[in-house]
C-alpha cells in the first residue's frame, strides 16, 4: 500500500516569494559565515504576525506605536546594516521575548550594557542576555540600582575574528549567576525588524538623533579582562559587595522566569531555597537591610517588586493580578505563608513531608498517553498559551484541530503499513520454524547414521583383527 503524502499548501505574498531571487547583499566578509549565510523564518509576514498576537514585547504602560515591528526581507541577514532604510531600526530574536522576557523600550541600564560592549542587541549571545535579565532582578529584589559596569565586572569579553555572537565569560570564583542554559539552540533563525517610529524616538535616539545603543553589528566590540574594583565608581562597588556576599551560585534560569510572575519576590525566594538555604537566609537578610536603608534615604523610586514586572496575562481574557489561596490556619502572617510555599518550617504540608508546588509558577499536569510516549511543553509554549488571548486559543485550538486529522490519517497509514509488514515477517518466522524442524529432524537422522557407521567400522575392525591373528597362527 502506497504511503499517503501530506503537502502543506502555503498561501504567501507574490512579492515575498519574488525576493528569493535577489542578489545577496555584499560588503559583510568580516561576519562570520555561520551569521550573515542565517536567513530567517520571519521573511513570511504571516508567521510574524501568528507570533506576535501571542507573545507581548511592549513593556507595560508603554504605548505600542513607538516601534514598527517588520518581517525581514529573503536576502536579510542580522548582521546587515540601515543601507538604504528610510526609518532607523534593528533586529531583535523572537527568545528575547518569548524566553527572556525582554520588553520594549530598553532601559538605560540595558542600553549602558549594550554600549559599553558595543554590540547590537543580536550581538550579544542570548545566554548573555538572561545573565543581564537576571542581574536587573536581582538588584532590583534587594533595592539596588543595577548599573553596566557593575555587571560587567563579573564577567570577561573575547570578541573573535570574524564577527560572531559575543558571550560573556563568567570570571571564576567571582561571577554568582549560573549559565542560562549549556546550549541555547535554535534562536538563529528568528530575527526580525525593530523599526523606530516618530513616537518611539525619545526612547532610542539621542537629541541629535544619534542611537542610544549600536542598532547594527560591529566589527569592534569591546574586550573586557579581570576587571579590577578600583575601576568602579563608589556605587558600583556597593552593588559588587553586596552581590559577592552570596556564596553558592544564583540560578540564573529561575531569576528571569520572575519576570513572567505574579508574585516577584516569592518565587526569588523560591528559586534562592532551590540553590541553597545560606543564598535564601542571606537574600532575606540583605532585602530587610536594604528596605530599611531606601526608606532611610528616601528613594521611592528604585523597584521592590512587590508587583509583577512585565504584564502577565492570565486564563479568561482579562488582565489581573493573581491571589494566592489563603492557607488554612495561616492567617496574615507572611513568615508562616513563605515557610509553607518554600517547603520548610512548621507548615503543615512540610510537616508531613509533602513537596509543596513553587509559588507563582505555571503548573501543569503530568499527561500520560502510553508508558513509552511522554509530552514536554518548553517553557516558550508554556509562556505563549498563558499570554494568548481567548479568540486566539479557540483559532489556534482549531488549527491544532484540524492538523491532528491530517496527522492521524498519516499515522493511520503508517499503522497500516507495520500491520502489514508484520504479517509478512510472521510468516517468514513460520516457515524458518519449520526449516529449523525439518533440519533437526534430519540431524538426527545423521547422528542415527554416524553412530551405526561406527559400530560397523568397530565391528569390521574386530573381525580383521581375529583374521590376522589366525593367519599368523
Amino acid at each position: 500500500m502506497p504511503m499517503e503524502v501530506v503537502r502543506e499548501v502555503r498561501e504567501d505574498p507574490p512579492e515575498e516569494l519574488e525576493e528569493s531571487n535577489w542578489p545577496a547583499k555584499g560588503g559583510y566578509a568580516w561576519v562570520a559565515s555561520d551569521v550573515r549565510e542565517q536567513s530567517s523564518l520571519f521573511r513570511w509576514s504571516r508567521l510574524l504576525n501568528s507570533w506576535l498576537n501571542c507573545t507581548p514585547v511592549i513593556s507595560r504602560g508603554v504605548s505600542g506605536d513607538i516601534v514598527s515591528l517588520e518581517r525581514v526581507s529573503a536576502i536579510d541577514r542580522v548582521c546587515h546594516g540601515q543601507e538604504g532604510a528610510t526609518e532607523k531600526f534593528f533586529y531583535m530574536y523572537m527568545c528575547h521575548f518569548s524566553q527572556l522576557h525582554i520588553r520594549l523600550p530598553f532601559d538605560d541600564f540595558t542600553m549602558g550594557v549594550l554600549r559599553a560592549l558595543n554590540v547590537a542587541p543580536t550581538q550579544l549571545h542570548p545566554n548573555s542576555w538572561a545573565y543581564l535579565q537576571a542581574f536587573r532582578i536581582l538588584c532590583e529584589s534587594l533595592y539596588l540600582e543595577p548599573s553596566p559596569y557593575a555587571f560587567l565586572y563579573f564577567y570577561d569579553t573575547r570578541p573573535r575574528r570574524p564577527a560572531t555572537w559575543l558571550s560573556l565569560i563568567s570570571r571564576p570564583s567571582i561571577s554568582r549567576l549560573d549559565a542560562f542554559s549549556q546550549s541555547f539552540k535554535h534562536f538563529k533563525d528568528g530575527y526580525f525588524k525593530v523599526v523606530v517610529k516618530e513616537g518611539g524616538e525619545p526612547h532610542f535616539l539621542n537629541a541629535d538623533g544619534s542611537t542610544k545603543f549600536p542598532f547594527s553589528w560591529t566589527n569592534n566590540p569591546s574586550r573586557y579582562k579581570d576587571m579590577g574594583v578600583e575601576e568602579l565608581s563608589s556605587g558600583d562597588k556597593e552593588v559588587v559587595g553586596m552581590l559577592l556576599r552570596f556564596v553558592d551560585k544564583l540560578p540564573t534560569k529561575g531569576l528571569v522566569r520572575v519576570y513572567n510572575s505574579v508574585h516577584p519576590i516569592i518565587d526569588i525566594e523560591g528559586h534562592m531555597a532551590q540553590s541553597g538555604k545560606k543564598n535564601l537566609a542571606l537574600f532575606q537578610a540583605l532585602r530587610k537591610e536594604m528596605a530599611a536603608k531606601a526608606k532611610e534615604a528616601g528613594k521611592t523610586g528604585v523597584p521592590n517588586l512587590q508587583e509583577s514586572v512585565v504584564e502577565v496575562h492570565v486564563h479568561g481574557g482579562t488582565k489581573r493580578k493573581a491571589e494566592l489561596p489563603p492557607r488554612p490556619g495561616k492567617g496574615k502572617d507572611v513568615k508562616k505563608v513563605r515557610a509553607a510555599i518554600l517547603g520548610s518550617g512548621d507548615g503543615a504540608g512540610s510537616a508531613r513531608g509533602e513537596k509543596l508546588p513553587e509559588a507563582g509558577l505555571i503548573e501543569l499536569p503530568e499527561i500520560c498517553v502510553r508508558k513509552d510516549i511522554s509530552i514536554n511543553l518548553p517553557d516558550t509554549v508554556v509562556n505563549s498559551i498563558d499570554n494568548m488571548e481567548v479568540d486566539h486559543i479557540v483559532r489556534t485550538m482549531v488549527e491544532f484541530g484540524s492538523k491532528a486529522l491530517v496527522l492521524s490519517r498519516r499515522v493511520g497509514s503508517f499503522y497500516r503499513r507495520e500491520v502489514k509488514e508484520a504479517g509478512g515477517l510472521q510468516d517468514k518466522v513460520d516457515k524458518l520454524a519449520e526449516e529449523k524442524a525439518a533440519l533437526e529432524k534430519e540431524k538426527k537422522s545423521w547422528e542415527a547414521e554416524r553412530k551405526r557407521l561406527v559400530s560397523w567400522k568397530c565391528c569390521k575392525l574386530s573381525f580383521i583383527s581375529l583374521s590376522l591373528i589366525g593367519n599368523c597362527k
